[in-house]
């Protein structure tokens, strides 16, 4: 039987299909172009910089960028084939994967050690021992809920997960709806500003986020030229990003509508270097057995030896 907790989650996931469906209308199959899928966070800030200042031009490649909410919506649109290429954390990636064994991994983009429980003050709550019997707003299913489960898990805190889109969880949280939520960027520097002398930020657990770049077997063995292009691009934006020039600050900035200064600092929290490791196989099985275990891939889904789901040709290791 669906508890009402598994039937809003089911009915969530069907709306983001229909949201992707209409931001876009098909992967554009023209050579030497690639529509990407963008997930509105600093974790792939290589596609705006690379965009604004020209190095897609400057390698030849057409890039269409498609925004995103949240990387569970874009590898919809991934699986759907209405992208080329789209970025998303590790573990949403971990369940798609399993259900479309037509994906491939590409690119580990960054690696995030910024992940925090944004808690407020004036529910009682300093430590993260106090978020016991609390609420903690946050999207089911994503990066942003494998950070508090973990972290919870290691401080041998109960609480309780409850469901919040990214573009809610400011309002969950200043309406007193929730008492924390746990958010990626964007939205975890909003919430931040938002509360003021209010927030209380939690760290625990042992989750660094990977986000990476996923891509179909028909676009890898169709678009390999025009794949290999976009990586040399945002290999360069990359260190654009590591030296956080003027220009890419503010093409990050204008993409995510963060202020430009809190940006900088939220930018060294990143290793923008690319990267694909033998060991990222070893991760997304950990997480796709996590997303079974709270029941965002079904049990009876095998899951597929991920170490032949990177395809390593692009970036390397």
């Amino acid at each position: 039987m669906k508890t009402p907790l598994r039937r809003a989650l089911l009915g969530l996931l069907a709306a983001l299909t229909m949201t992707a469906a209409t931001a876009c209308t098909g992967s554009d199959s023209a050579p030497g172009t690639l529509t990407v899928g963008f997930v509105v966070d600093p974790s792939w800030a290589q596609i705006p910089v690379a965009s604004a200042t020209g190095l897609f031009d400057r390698e030849g490649v057409r890039v269409k960028v498609v925004n995103f909410s949240s990387g569970v919506e874009a590898l919809q649109a991934l699986a759907a084939g209405q992208v080329d290429i789209t970025t998303a954390a590790d573990v949403p990636s971990s369940a798609a994967l399993a259900r479309n064994p037509s994906l491939r991994v590409v690119g580990d983009g960054s690696r995030w050690q910024g992940s925090r429980i944004v808690a407020r003050r004036d529910a009682g709550i300093s430590t993260l021992s106090d978020l016991a019997g609390k609420s903690v707003g946050t999207p089911l299913g994503t990066s942003a809920a494998y950070y508090a489960t973990n972290a919870l898990a290691a401080g041998h805190v109960d609480a309780r997960l409850v469901q919040a889109a990214p573009s809610a969880t400011l309002t969950a949280i200043t309406q007193r709806n929730v008492d924390a939520v746990s958010i990626f960027q964007p939205y975890q520097a909003q919430v931040v500003a938002a509360l003021g002398d209010n927030a209380v930020e939690l760290t625990g657990g042992t989750y660094n986020q990977h986000s990476l770049y996923l891509s179909s077997q028909s676009a890898v063995t169709g678009k390999r030229a025009e794949i290999g292009r976009f990586f040399t691009a945002l290999r360069a934006a990359g260190g654009e990003l590591d030296r956080r020039s003027d220009p890419a600050v503010a093409a990050v900035a204008a993409a995510t509508q963060l202020d430009p200064a809190l940006l900088r600092t939220i930018l060294a929290e990143f290793d923008f270097t690319l990267q694909l490791t033998p060991d990222a196989a070893t991760k997304l099985r950990e997480l796709g057995t996590w997303a079974q275990t709270q029941g965002n891939l079904d049990r009876a889904v095998a899951l597929p030896d991920y170490a032949t789901l990177l395809e390593t040709g692009f970036v390397g290791s």
